[in-house]
């Protein structure tokens, strides 16, 4: 899960830069305002890649798609970008846990099979 999530959060980083680049033309915003709440966004993109395998690491996750979708407001765009990555959010835990327990059943099943060889021997 961690990969996918990870991919997922990274590609969001990108988005959230260039999202940040449009949001600079609007007269009403201020520079620093941009770059403030867009490299809050991205630090948080980064450090999620980092606690995704941690309790509330997922969780945190939606609350950034949340965020991502909102941030239409001010790029109208932002809500279909942000929809859509909030659909690669939901594939990635969502396959990223099934590909988890392939994962373990897959080292259960090895495991088995290394025991039962040692006690043929």
């Amino acid at each position: 899960m961690r990969t996918l999530c990870s991919s997922t959060l990274i590609g969001e980083f990108f988005v959230i830069g260039f999202a940040a680049l449009v949001a600079m033309k609007d007269p009403t915003l201020s520079s620093a305002t941009v770059w403030t709440v867009s490299g809050v966004a991205m630090l948080l993109c980064v450090l999620l890649c980092g606690v995704i395998s941690r309790p509330g690491g997922v969780v945190l996750g939606w609350a950034l798609q949340i965020a991502l979708i909102a941030s239409g407001v001010v790029v109208p765009m932002m809500y279909f970008m942000g929809a859509v990555f909030a659909a690669l959010w939901w594939a990635s835990v969502h396959f990223g846990r099934k590909v988890d327990e392939a994962k373990a059943r897959f080292a259960a099943q090895a495991a088995e099979a290394g025991s039962s060889r040692a006690d043929a021997a």
